[in-house]
């Protein structure tokens, strides 16, 4: 069986397109770069280079051919890594190219392994599109000490109050009203404002805290 593509159908739901099959194969000679269709998501995990070390990462887009990171430590083109996201579990691949705050990743693995990727972005897809829960598999605590300064994009400090937080984001009580997708920073931790509420708004860390420092009484 040929790997699934992850294409938008006319509903606005997500859906494999096996018809574009043909079209995929001629382009897969053609290219090794764009295999498959990247789907925008967002899932936290860890990554070991080469040399056994370890890191947090977040994921910025994937397809069942790639993936690129944000993280802060990259390795060598042509690097073997080992990678564990939530939601998909264990996967490999060797380093394609370095980005902007990351590197991207061409996975390695079977037809069978590429039609399962295909199958968890189709949902991951569909759960964004159509505003289903998230199904965070992080727990979210209330911190001991919640006050903080959070700084705008502009420089400007906000004295505000974290109302919870998890190991890719918070939820943070403020005045100020920073524009959606813009950098901000909470304590220390920098991040990207992602919605508001009343009162508040959410923030989605660039990185995810490493799980050894996640308790209610670390400081962001």
């Amino acid at each position: 069986m040929q790997p699934s593509l992850v294409t938008p159908a006319a509903s606005g739901v997500v859906v494999p397109d096996m018809a574009r099959a043909p079209t995929l194969r001629h382009a897969v000679r053609v290219s090794d770069q764009r295999r498959f269709q990247r789907v925008p998501v967002a899932l936290l995990g860890r990554y070991m280079l080469s040399d056994r070390r370890e890191f947090p990462c977040q994921t910025v887009d994937m397809s069942p051919g790639g993936v690129r990171l944000t993280c802060a430590v990259v390795g060598s083109v042509g690097e073997r890594v080992v990678l564990y996201l939530e939601q998909v579990g264990r996967i490999e691949g060797t380093i394609a190219r370095h980005t902007s705050g990351g590197f991207a990743i061409e996975l390695a693995g079977t037809a069978r392994k590429r039609d399962k990727i295909a199958s968890q972005l189709t949902w991951l897809a569909n759960r964004e599109m159509l505003g289903l829960p998230e199904g965070r598999t992080h727990e979210r605590i209330v911190p001991k000490m919640p006050g903080i300064v959070l700084r705008l994009e502009t420089g400007r400090e906000v004295h505000a109050r974290i109302i919870d937080f998890s190991m890719s984001g918070a939820a943070i009580a403020c005045a100020a009203q920073p524009a959606i997708g813009s950098i901000v920073t909470v304590g220390k931790t920098p991040g990207r404002v992602v919605r508001y509420f009343e009162g508040g708004l959410g923030v989605q860390f660039l990185l995810p805290i490493d799980p050894d420092r996640f308790h209610d009484g670390m400081t962001l």
